[in-house]
This record gives C-alpha cells, sequence and structure tokens, in this order.
C-alpha cells in the first residue's frame, strides 16, 4: 500500500520538435504529462511508495497512460476506469525572447467528469500518510472542484498530511467560479502549501504588492506574503514559495524560500539556469521535491535546498517527469554543479 498519493489528472503531452512553431512540421512528440502525475513519478523515483489517483477511460490511450506511470513504480490500484477521454496539451517550446506556449484539450476528459462519491476514499488513504493536490482539478469543472474538497476533507479525516500546490492557470477557470472562490474552501485543509507569487495572488486573492512581470526579486516581500498566507490560514504548518526571475524562455534565475511555523523564514541558493531544455514540469519537480524532503531531513532549510536543486535539474531534462534520483539530488545541494562527464 502507498504512503503517498497524487490526486489529480494525467494528459497526453503532445509537443512540436525541437523549438518548432504548432504545425510548422506535420509531427509530435507524443508522451504523457501533468501535475499530479509528475509528482507522483517523481516521489517514486526518490524511493517512496507512491500512488497516482485518478479516472482514465478503458481504452488504449488510457491503458498506455497507466503503463507509463507503472513504468516508474507508481502503484496505479486507485485509477478509476471512466470516461471516453484522456486530457491532451500541446506544447510549443520557446526560444530566447518567444515564450512557451500551451493550448489545452481537456473539456469532458475522464477525471473532469468524476463527481462527489465516485471515490472510495477511506479504502484509498488506509496505510497512507500523505496526499497532494493542486489547483489544476479544482479548475476543470464545478463538479471537479466539489470532489477536491471532498477529498481533502477525507483526507484530513483520515489523519494525512495534506500539500496542495496552487498552481493557477487561468485557461481552466472558465465554468462560473473564480479560483479564490474555490481554492480559499480547499486550502483550509492544507498543511503544506506550494506556490509562486502568482499563484498567492490568483488563486488565493492575496498580495503584497509584488511585480509578477519584474526581471528582479524583492525577497523581502516574499517573506511578508509567505507571513500572510499562514496568517490567513492558520492550519497550514508551511508554505513555500518558487522565485522565477524569466530573463528569457532559455534562461531564467530560479530559487525559492519557504516559511515553517517552527523554524521561521528560509531562503535557498539562487541558480542561474541557462539553456534550458524544458521549463514544464518544473514547479512540479519542486513540489515533490519539497515533500521528500520534509519528509527526509530535519532542518528545513536542507528540506528546502533539495527541492531547489531538484527543480534546478528538472530544468536540463525532457519531458513532464522530473528522471532525477536522490544522490543526483545531493550532488547539487553540495556544491558540484560543474556539469562534468562522470566516469
Amino acid at each position: 500500500m502507498a504512503e503517498y498519493l497524487s490526486f489529480g489528472e494525467i494528459m497526453l503531452r503532445l509537443k512540436t520538435p525541437g523549438h518548432e512553431r504548432f504545425f510548422q512540421s506535420p509531427s509530435f512528440e507524443a508522451t504523457f504529462g501533468g501535475g499530479e502525475a509528475n509528482v507522483a513519478v517523481a516521489l517514486s523515483n526518490y524511493g517512496l511508495s507512491s500512488a497516482f489517483v485518478s479516472a482514465l477511460p478503458d481504452n488504449d490511450v488510457g491503458a498506455s497512460a497507466i503503463g507509463e506511470l507503472k513504468r516508474f513504480g507508481v502503484d496505479t490500484s486507485h485509477i478509476r476506469r471512466s470516461g471516453d477521454r484522456v486530457g491532451i496539451y500541446f506544447l510549443e517550446t520557446g526560444a530566447n525572447q518567444r515564450p512557451s506556449k500551451v493550448i489545452y484539450d481537456r473539456a469532458h476528459s475522464a477525471i473532469s467528469e468524476c463527481k462527489p462519491g465516485d471515490f472510495d476514499w477511506p479504502s484509498i488513504f488506509a496505510g497512507a500518510k500523505w496526499l497532494h493536490i493542486t489547483g489544476i482539478t479544482p479548475a476543470l469543472t464545478q463538479d471537479s472542484a466539489d470532489l477536491s474538497i471532498e477529498c481533502v476533507k477525507a483526507a484530513k479525516q483520515a489523519g494525512l498530511t495534506v500539500s496542495c500546490d496552487f498552481n493557477f492557470r487561468g485557461k481552466l477557470w472558465k465554468y462560473g467560479k473564480s479560483a479564490p472562490e474555490i481554492m480559499s474552501e480547499l486550502v483550509k485543509y492544507v498543511d503544506v502549501g506550494i506556490a509562486n507569487e502568482e499563484d498567492c495572488q490568483k488563486s488565493l486573492g492575496i498580495s503584497v504588492d509584488v511585480d509578477v512581470e519584474a526581471g528582479e526579486l524583492d525577497t523581502r516581500k516574499y517573506e511578508a506574503l509567505s507571513d500572510k498566507v499562514l496568517d490567513l490560514y492558520p492550519d497550514m504548518a508551511t508554505i513555500a514559495i518558487t522565485l522565477r526571475e524569466s530573463h528569457s524562455a532559455d534562461r531564467n534565475g530560479w530559487s525559492a524560500c519557504l516559511r515553517d511555523r517552527g523554524q521561521g523564514f528560509k531562503l535557498s541558493r539562487h541558480y542561474e539556469l541557462t539553456d534550458i531544455v524544458d521549463r514544464v514540469g518544473g514547479g512540479d519537480s519542486f513540489a515533490s521535491a519539497l515533500i521528500y524532503g520534509l519528509n527526509a531531513y530535519d532542518d528545513r532549510q536542507q528540506s528546502l535546498e533539495f527541492a531547489v536543486a531538484a527543480s534546478c535539474l528538472k530544468h536540463s531534462i525532457l519531458g513532464d517527469f522530473n528522471r532525477v534520483t536522490v544522490p543526483e539530488v545531493e550532488k547539487l545541494m553540495s556544491g558540484d554543479g560543474s556539469g562534468r562527464v562522470q566516469r
């Protein structure tokens, strides 16, 4: 029985070759990905027993998605076989000053048509210790939002620690509710919050005058922002905020901060990311590594450094999944970022 569970949607990812524009050539690279599935895969790579809870159609595409998760050691026994389609997202990878672009095709996907009561949460949570969820699934439909809130309530009743990546997706909130209307209720049941500055502002409606478009970041404002989140959600123990400086599609500054009620405010080492291979899944790689770090280290600074180093490495890996190991991350944490060939 898996101890670490992730609930959400896995999608078919169709990416243009290299840095091509959409349909510049008649080809797409077909893989699988999605925020919550990415977390389950990474946790399994770190040696933790992880399971993915979702719904997929009983067809060849759904079976292929399940097969891909199993290949990484993820428990798929809690995936409901229902619905008619797997959600899709199309990705065009940017370069230099041209940003990457995502187009969603996930209406009427299997998980978006699930509703409260469709999952046997007491059975799913038996023997588990951690649940991870994001702000993406609640953005799909009203039923998805209600199901997500049911999920976190049941997890808390079962004694699990709940983490949530707030993950604001403006293209998805189309069913008549704003993100703060739903997320402010869901986050009441969250122990560990994960976000970037835009997520805090647009998912929760919390702001301390942070300019998300600015190239340089004032970390003092992020300390104030993290304090404000914990003040508004007294049952939340920890909030981590990623700090990305987007100089171009290929070059980002990368760091994070963490506010823990027991150990105070922490700021991570800063990494300069150049020649980025794939930044999609970067936030998920941070979330999964933070979950690992919070369980592996007593020192919250080490937990934060592990998360930032793991997500730094993810930017060098093509695809949604972060295919790194604990020793590789710890080596970068120790200061070895030379990239020398390992023989």
